[in-house]
């Protein structure tokens, strides 16, 4: 008994935190739109990816620089760890840029598919992947030769990507409902998992359990294990999420849904993630990232006024602003 006591203590301890995360700072920044956000912990600041170039914040002064980068409808945007090579996606250029990271110097730009969207670093093949969400290709870069190396066919609108670092690669294919396992060496795909009940699925992570975690945008995210392919589990979120923010120092999963403004946070300590709390945002927060030191999350979002019959809402000029999250 007194065994059973001390443990749901623990439990119990152990959870205060996540039930206190609550935002916590808004930050404002230049209006215009947004897509994924990285950390990029050498330089202790938050980067994301905008309509019109790379903004960056200083995580310790919360100083915003608006244009690190000028650039059109960009998608992607983070700094290789370990070097000073930034990496964006450009549906403009349709293609991948490479920046310096202290200066915001561009110094390549990539053709890949004509619609690129999101991009992951390899560090096992010390490669970038690019994913495009028109021609279902995904290509691969040299980021230090800067040039394309190869192209993987897998078809249909390709979304967030994740690598387990033994040479696979795993990419949400939206339309399809589908995840497909790539091997990175022989640019091919391997295994096909069918994603049932999940519509459109978009972010995606891989935890170091070995277990996947897809975001689907009728408001649950699948677990899969990596290996095998085999379902897990479903877990309740929000409507509407673009990413799945993976938190590996503290094992846990944050998934932001803009379509109820909730982020729903997940243990995914083992092979069995479960959902552990659900904390209040703001409409419209769908994409982030995590400081990896502070465990801190951060939100792009906007304000939007009610829109006509047939148009999408706008963001209220002067709303656009950075939630951060905090216990």
């Amino acid at each position: 008994m007194l065994l059973q006591i001390f443990v749901a203590l623990a439990a119990a301890a152990s959870a205060l935190p996540v039930a206190a995360m609550s935002v916590t700072q808004r930050i404002a920044v230049a209006d215009g739109g947004w897509d994924y956000a990285s950390f990029d912990p050498a330089a202790n600041r938050l980067i994301i990816a905008r309509t019109d170039g790379v903004t960056t914040i200083d995580a310790a002064t919360g100083k915003v620089t608006e244009k690190v980068v000028s650039a059109n409808r960009l998608h992607a945007a983070f700094v290789i760890p370990g070097t000073a090579i930034g990496v964006l996606t450009s549906t403009t250029s349709g293609g991948a840029m490479l920046f310096n990271a202290a200066t915001g110097a561009v110094t390549a730009d990539i053709k890949t598919g004509p619609r690129p969207d999101a991009a992951v670093y390899d560090a096992a093949s010390k490669t970038v992947l690019v994913m495009d969400n028109k021609n279902g290709t995904i290509t691969v870069i040299d980021p230090v030769a800067g040039k394309a190396v190869g192209t993987v066919t897998v078809g249909g609108a390709l979304e967030f990507a994740a690598v387990d670092g033994h040479g696979h690669a795993f990419v949400n294919v939206e339309d399809k409902g589908e995840l497909a396992m790539v091997d990175i060496a022989k640019r091919s795909v391997v295994r096909r998992t069918k994603l049932t009940g999940c519509d459109e699925p978009s972010g995606l992570a891989y935890t170091k359990s070995g277990v996947l975690i897809a975001a689907c945008a009728n408001g649950v995210a699948k677990s899969i294990d990596a290996k095998s392919g085999k379902m897990l589990a479903d877990i309740a979120i929000g409507p509407h999420p673009d990413a799945v923010l993976y938190d590996a120092a503290r094992d846990r999963a944050y998934v932001p849904s803009g379509g109820d403004g909730t982020l729903t946070v997940i243990d995914t300590k083992g092979h069995a993630p479960s959902k552990i709390a659900s904390v209040a945002t703001q409409k419209g927060a769908r994409t982030g990232a995590i400081d990896p030191k502070t465990g801190a999350v951060y939100l792009p979002v906007a304000r939007y006024a009610a829109a006509a019959a047939g148009e999408r809402p706008k963001a209220v000029p002067g709303s656009v602003e950075i939630l951060v999250v905090t216990n």
